[in-house]
């Protein structure tokens, strides 16, 4: 069978089965409108049935290859129809009706399709961004799988078609970046590790978007810096502490490089600084500073300059932030704990 007709008979199988999960879907509103849970039951035999329809999908996609299945293909015949029903569907749903798989379908996606899903991007994005954060941003604990799945996705996104994160309003820029440092300040550690992984390769992503950087950086850099210290010393996230300072050193050494070369302060507060770095410099000493107190204005000054030391490398860097939370638990008289060996370990 020509790689035609192999796409075809696909599209028809596709478009039979998207017709029973629309059908499922309405029939799972019906469900819910009865009073007393009297549709509990079929509720939950059709929730579990759009599922394996979006697992089926998810399959198909993973194991998709030319010849037969090319990713322009898939992304002309197979992803419209797919976008049409899904997206829709997840977006117009109840939060607890939602189902994570299409997000996990969507995160296969773009792995498999890259640069031919690009331009579908904001659509996607649109559907399950807000929506999705409605249900996972008001605590840790709440729908557990949408969660990782959720960023899972984002991370699908940034590592293949970053460009499409920036092809958004201004409003779901920051939504995006957001969820991000979110996800870092989970307290479940596969979500707060990969939160940290994620904004890693987003900052580096930056950093090659010369039409992006400078006003990425101007909007969310001095933010990125004090969430990542927020992190780093609220001793519930000691062991993503060799990624947070990764973080910051890779932030601080855009600013010692010249890499940031909008001015990152408001002058027309009457902010006159010589450079991003005294900026910078000057803001990360008056946070610590109001933020430990105990530790005196020169024990601030000391730490700040070794951090902005051009020389010091990553392992240096990673040995002063240490010096540094373990002398904030001796001011404040913290008993050591089996987590304090994601410091020792470096």
């Amino acid at each position: 069978m020509s790689a035609l007709c192999m796409q075809c008979t696909f599209r028809l199988f596709f478009m039979d089965v998207l017709n029973v999960h629309k059908v499922f879907s309405e029939e799972i509103k019906k469900c819910q409108a009865l009073p007393n849970n009297a549709g509990l039951t079929l509720f939950r035999l059709l929730r579990g049935a759009k599922k394996e329809i979006v697992r089926l999908f998810i399959v198909f996609t993973e194991n998709s290859a030319a010849p037969e299945s090319e990713p322009k293909a898939v992304a002309e015949g197979f992803l419209p129809p797919v976008m049409d029903t899904l997206l829709s569907d997840y977006h117009n749903s109840a939060p607890g009706v939602r189902d994570a798989e299409v997000l996990a379908l969507f995160a296969v996606l773009v792995n498999k399709l890259q640069s031919h899903i690009l331009p579908s991007i904001p659509r996607v994005i649109e559907a399950v961004l807000e929506s999705s954060l409605q249900m996972i941003s008001h605590n840790f604990e709440d729908y557990p799988e949408l969660r990782l799945q959720f960023f899972r996705f984002i991370q699908a996104v940034n590592q293949n078609c970053f460009a499409g994160l920036f092809h958004v309003p201004p409003e779901s820029q920051r939504m995006i970046v957001d969820s991000i440092v979110w996800g870092c300040k989970h307290t479940e550690r596969n979500i707060s590790d990969k939160g940290l992984e994620i904004l890693h390769e987003f900052l580096k992503n930056v950093a090659k978007s010369p039409e992006i950087a400078q006003g990425f950086y101007k909007t969310y850099l001095v933010s990125l810096v004090q969430d990542i210290f927020a992190i780093m010393t609220d001793r519930l996230h000691k062991s993503g502490f060799k990624m947070q300072a990764t973080l910051l050193h890779y932030i601080i050494h855009l600013v010692l490089h010249n890499h940031v070369t909008e001015p990152l302060y408001d002058a027309s507060q009457g902010n006159n600084f010589s450079s991003n770095t005294a900026f910078l410099h000057s803001h990360l000493a008056n946070l610590l500073a109001s933020s430990f107190p105990n530790l005196g204005s020169k024990g601030v000054t000391d730490f700040v300059d070794s951090l902005f030391d051009v020389k010091m490398d990553l392992a240096s860097f990673k040995i002063c932030l240490r010096d540094f939370l373990v002398k904030l638990k001796e001011f404040s008289g913290e008993e050591g704990d089996d987590g304090d060996a994601d410091l020792a370990d470096l």
